[in-house]
Order: structure tokens, then sequence, then C-alpha cells
């Protein structure tokens, strides 16, 4: 038999069990480059067939299969074996309800969501063709329009733990600075208006967990920042 990778696992379902409990399991060294979604996925199909989880791409871009990897957010296709300390500890996103096994409520991250409102909004006529832009001004969409809402960094951020009904949290925020930034955008007062709170935008403390957990290495809170920079500057 070839090299064996450890796994321990979340497992929970609700309906069935009086509590969580970590469940062990050995996977082969399937392929050099071997990701642990390509672990979970042997689970399921030759080994446990109940084990959940989310997945859809396996690429890196659905941002389907966030989860907590040996104590840090990830996404499980795009995360090496090679180099993570064995027993793998796989836990769902942490902060959030769990459905079961690793799949957690994203009702309320989406919800949140679409209280910023993340569309292009205009006033003026539309043109003929399309609202053009400068390559400047595109620009300054970079390191913000790549967030595929995960997850993995906003239920990384104490401070969404503590207050996720009201603190919008760093993807949400992350999305409505980059509507902010869009030169092509006319609704900035309407915007910087309702993120003007001292709960839905002030809460961040720049702890930074976001910035570690971002599988796109985009920083959240360098948007954030922009925001609370925009707020002052009309007032000023």
């Amino acid at each position: 038999m070839g090299e064996m990778i450890r796994l321990t696992v979340f497992r929970y379902d609700p309906e069935r069990d009086a509590k969580p409990s970590m469940q062990t399991f050995e996977v082969p060294l399937l392929k050099p480059g071997m990701k642990l979604l390509d672990a979970l996925n042997h689970i399921k199909w030759e080994l446990d067939g109940t084990l959940t989880f989310r997945r859809s791409c396996g690429e890196g871009v659905c941002g389907s299969d966030g989860m907590n990897i040996n104590g840090v957010n990830g996404l499980a296709c795009i995360t090496p074996v090679a180099g993570l300390k064995q027993p793998i500890h796989v836990r769902p996103l942490p902060g959030m309800r769990v459905i079961r096994d690793l799949v957690v409520d994203m009702d309320h991250f989406f919800d949140q969501y679409r209280q910023i409102e993340p569309w292009l909004q205009t006033s003026t006529p539309t043109p003929e063709h399309e609202r053009l832009q400068t390559p400047e001004e595109r620009a300054e969409l970079d390191g913000q329009y790549e967030c595929i809402l995960c997850g993995c960094c906003t239920t990384s951020c104490p401070s969404w733990w503590w207050n996720g009904e009201r603190f919008l949290g760093p993807a949400v925020l992350l999305q409505a600075n980059r509507w902010l930034v869009d030169s092509r955008d006319e609704a900035t007062g309407k915007r910087l208006d309702q993120l003007e709170d001292a709960f839905r935008l002030y809460r961040c403390h720049q702890i930074m967990n976001c910035m570690d957990a971002c599988p796109k290495e985009l920083n959240p809170t360098a948007a954030i920042d922009s925001i609370k920079r925009k707020i002052l500057a009309r007032k000023s």
C-alpha cells in the first residue's frame, strides 16, 4: 500500500446527533499535487457516502468548498495536502450554523450581500453602446472584483462572530467598495449613506484575519479603510 493521508473530519447531523464529533479517515495519496478536495471526494465515494460537503468547479472559482483546514479557512479544491500537518483537521466555516457536517447555512451572508445592492446604479441616460472607462478607471477595480463570495474571510473575523447580525463583514464590505470605486456607478452618496453606521461598517478593528484567509489574496481591510476615508472626505 502506498502513502496514506490521515484526516479528522467534523461530523454532525442535527436530526440524528446529540452533538458534533470528529471522525478519522485514512486516504491514499492519489496523485502528485493532490488537493484536500480530492481526499474528501475519496472519502465520500469510497469510504463513507454520508459525508456531506459543498463543491462545484474544483478550480477555486465558485467558492463552494470553503472550510476550516487545520484552523485556517480556505478552499479545499486549491489546498494541497502536501505540507498540511497530519492528521488534517477539517471543520466547517466558523461562526455559521451547521446544516450537516461541513455544510453551513450561508443565507445570512448572502442577505447581507444583497443589502449593499451589488449592481451598477446610474441616473444619467443609458448610452447607445456602453458606459466607457479609461484603463486607469478600470484598474481601480483590480483587487475588488475578484472576490468569489466564498465566505472564508468573513467567517474568520472575530468582529463578525460577535456582531454578525449588524456588522456586514469583510467580504460584503469589499464588494461594497468595488461599486464605490467603479467610475460608471452614480450612486456613491446613497451607498455611503447606507454604510455609515456604527455597526455596519465601523465594527472592523483591523484584526486582519480576513487577509490571511482570502484564497484570492485580496485585502478586505484596505477596502474597508477606503470606505471610511470616502465617508470622512465628504464631511470635510
